[in-house]
């Protein structure tokens, strides 16, 4: 079977480091292609960069901000998107009402630390609660993600967290998939739990849940060859 083309769509201040370690697993099963959201500053927006530079026809995994690019370019093309794969990510929009203030003044927060004081110092900062509590010893892999972060300024952010505020409801999308679907998160996501996942995978028709041991939020990161473990099966799965 030839390699089927699969976009990964990276998450919150994330590049091509959130899914490369992933990339030489996958290799003879897809020809990955990592995009960049630039200084977009709507999921919609992120959606149709991704649209715009992918071929025809194409797989799609996204990472947490990215999944819900990943399930806007459904909406937006579904006839294009032979198969999504959603991982450490949620559908819902904003909450009304304190738990959204809540969430807003924290994304606020973050914004302010990374216009005093830099972005590597916010990524410190929200570094904390994205990995599994056992690799923050990991030297390596802390200073991985924090130089990933640190490639992108103050304005990325900025333009980012506006989408994420903005974002929208995604359980339509998620109902109406009639393609194979992957939905997949660390065990120790703290941000973004298993009950969430749970959620999106009983409203998706055609999906299968996977939950992969001693990850955190940055799955991918973390547990690269049993992320793509989950992937290439998924990748197998009869459209």
């Amino acid at each position: 079977m030839p390699a089927q083309p699969l976009i990964l769509v990276p998450g919150l201040m994330c590049d091509h480091a959130a899914w490369e370690p992933v990339v030489p697993h996958l290799a003879g099963l897809a020809e990955c292609r990592v995009v960049d959201h630039g200084r977009a500053s709507s999921l919609v927006d992120m959606a149709r960069q991704v649209l715009a530079a992918a071929p025809a026809r194409f797989a799609l995994a996204g990472h947490s901000m990215g999944a819900r690019v990943a399930l806007e370019v459904v909406r937006l093309a579904p006839e294009r998107v032979t198969r999504v794969a959603v991982l450490d990510s949620g559908h819902r929009p904003r909450a009304e009402g304190a738990a959204g203030e809540a969430e807003a003044a924290g994304r606020h927060g973050l914004l302010a630390v990374a216009r005093e004081h830099g972005v590597r110092a916010m990524a410190a900062q929200w570094v904390t609660g994205m990995v599994a509590p056992h690799r923050l010893a990991d030297e390596r892999l802390i200073a991985a993600i924090l130089e990933m972060f640190e490639r992108k300024d103050v304005e990325h952010f900025a333009a980012q967290i506006r989408a994420l505020l903005a974002r929208a409801d995604l359980a339509s999308v998620l109902a109406g998939l009639d393609v194979p679907t992957l939905v997949l998160c660390g065990r120790e996501d703290g941000w973004a739990p298993i009950a969430q996942h749970e959620a999106m995978h009983a409203l998706a028709p055609r999906s299968h849940l996977e939950v992969i041991d001693r990850a955190g939020h940055m799955a991918p990161m973390e547990e690269p060859v049993a992320v793509a473990a989950a992937l290439a099966r998924w990748l197998a799965v009869e459209g």
